[in-house]
């Protein structure tokens, strides 16, 4: 099999990235895309071997890598950010290909973003640090340490941006790092090593492998050597790599599924009530923070639901390379298999479909809303990660907010009302690590990202993410306490 592949023009190398060296493996795996669900090349596919090999170069990359300077760790950071800067197209249309997001927000949105990753860990990595203080004389001064080689498992939904999200911080933390891309969307990663590569990264301190998660996956999280890992991705597979993770006490940070609310009340600006709730079928609903259960006031449910209705029908779902496209294909057919198979069980069940409900062609998914739904309902609980969201009505506050936490998970929530004391009260009692009022996806790098019950363990962010990547040592000095031998 040929070791690199061309995307509309961009060549892209199938192999890992070990110790700034490209690795084959004895077998493959096939990438396709979900755009025509073409092939599109096949992978080097790692195991226990390649997992080994990119840990041990982490490792031995470590100490020269923890003891760089900040201001050397942060120029390279920028550096790479400019490389991703000079390659945002390469990088979108090949991101666009390999998962089916929109191009158009790959160019303007999401691959500037990935950009930022770095240079804002970079700068924050500088200005890093804690007030001393004083116990009876006594100077704290604490300080953040390189934790180590760290295993990084990235989703497939944006996978250069979420890969990065934890990239960037672990290098700038001092760490080395071995990077897992989902094996539905491998190719940026790739790129990303190339990228790092020229702008002076150090041989082994990223490692790029590729493969299923039961064959390298879990070589990696059982490593005695690695002394991080973080993970965004499903429920289940969260339980099984803190199994693995567990013999060797490592410590995890999981970003892990959403079933988030949006509350609209009969005070709010009820356009753009509905301007939000359409946003949620964003990247054919596959975002985890997506607010898929809408609950609306009954006493404007009716005129939302036609408002809504009327602007959901003029989304274009199609190539999501052509600019006038809204809605693109899901990730993967077994993706589509997944989303009708919950539609489907809905509509058995009693459900009633005022939009969609069905496939479209190939790899497309109709946007669904689906009414007469059971809280205790399979698609009310569930986590669908597609473009198919549910409609129930309140009548009080606490029946908005008991319904907005039913479920299991708490990755986020939004809220629309024009009322800011009632914003502050609801606010204050639904679970969730982000709650936006009146607003949706407005992030932060600075600001603590993560999820409560089943949707996440910790948080990353600024100085978060540096809490998790490091280990925090407090040094107390005695006042006084050293002796002139002068």
């Amino acid at each position: 099999m040929p070791d690199k592949i061309t995307i509309g023009g961009v060549s892209v190398d199938t192999r890992h990235w070990i110790g700034g060296q490209r690795v084959a493996s004895a077998e493959t795996f096939s990438d396709s895309s979900p755009i025509d669900g073409g092939t599109l090349g096949e992978i080097a596919r790692g195991g226990p071997a390649e997992a080994d090999a990119a840990v041990a170069a982490a490792r031995d990359a470590f100490p020269a890598w923890a003891a760089t300077p900040r201001a050397e760790r942060a120029r390279i950071l920028h550096a790479i950010a400019d490389g991703v800067e000079k390659r945002i197209e390469d990088l979108a249309i090949v991101e666009t290909t390999d998962n089916g997001a929109l191009l158009r927000s790959h160019r303007r949105g999401v691959m500037p973003r990935v950009a930022h990753n770095f240079r804002f860990f970079a700068d924050w990595l500088l200005s890093l640090e804690h007030e001393d203080f004083d116990t009876r004389g006594h100077r704290n001064h604490v300080s953040w340490d390189p934790a180590g080689p760290c295993v990084l498992i990235t989703p497939w939904n944006a996978p250069l941006m979420l890969a990065t999200w934890k990239v960037a911080p672990a290098l700038a933390a001092g760490n080395t790092v071995v990077l897992k891309p989902a094996e539905w969307s491998p190719l940026t990663a790739s790129l990303l090593a190339d990228i790092a590569a020229a702008a002076g990264l150090p041989a082994g301190v990223l490692n790029v492998v590729q493969g299923y998660g039961a064959e390298i996956g879990d070589a990696l999280t059982s490593h005695p050597d690695v002394r991080r890992i973080s993970f965004t991705g499903s429920v289940p597979t969260a339980k099984h790599i803190a199994a693995s993770a567990a013999a060797n006490l490592t410590p995890l940070s999981l970003e892990l599924g959403g079933k988030s609310p949006l509350l609209v009340f009969a005070d709010a600006d009820l356009d753009l009530a509905v301007d939000l709730a359409v946003e949620q079928y964003d990247n054919a609903g596959q975002v985890c923070l997506a607010a898929t259960r809408i609950l609306v006031e009954d006493t404007i449910a009716e005129e939302f639901t036609r408002r809504f209705v009327d602007k959901a029908t003029t989304l274009r779902q199609g190539d999501p390379r052509d600019e006038a496209t809204d809605i693109g294909p899901n990730i993967h057919a077994r993706q589509l298999e997944k989303i009708d198979g919950f539609v489907q069980r809905a509509l058995e069940a009693g459900a009633r479909a005022v939009t969609g409900g069905h496939r479209g062609d190939g790899q497309y998914y109709a946007p669904t809303l689906l009414t007469d739904v059971a809280q205790d309902s399979e698609i009310v609980q569930e986590e669908v990660f597609g473009p198919v969201l549910t409609l129930q009505t309140f009548t009080t506050e606490d029946e908005a907010v008991a319904l907005a936490n039913g479920t299991r998970f708490g990755l986020a929530a939004t809220l629309a009302t024009g009322d800011p004391e009632r914003a502050e009260r609801v606010t204050a009692r639904l679970v969730a690590g982000t709650v936006w009022v009146n607003c949706f996806f407005v992030r932060d790098l600075q600001a603590p990202f993560g999820g409560s019950r089943l949707s996440g363990v910790g948080r990353e962010g600024g100085t978060w993410s540096f809490d998790f990547y490091c280990d925090l040592k407090n040094t107390v000095t005695a006042p006084n306490g050293f002796t002139d031998h002068g």
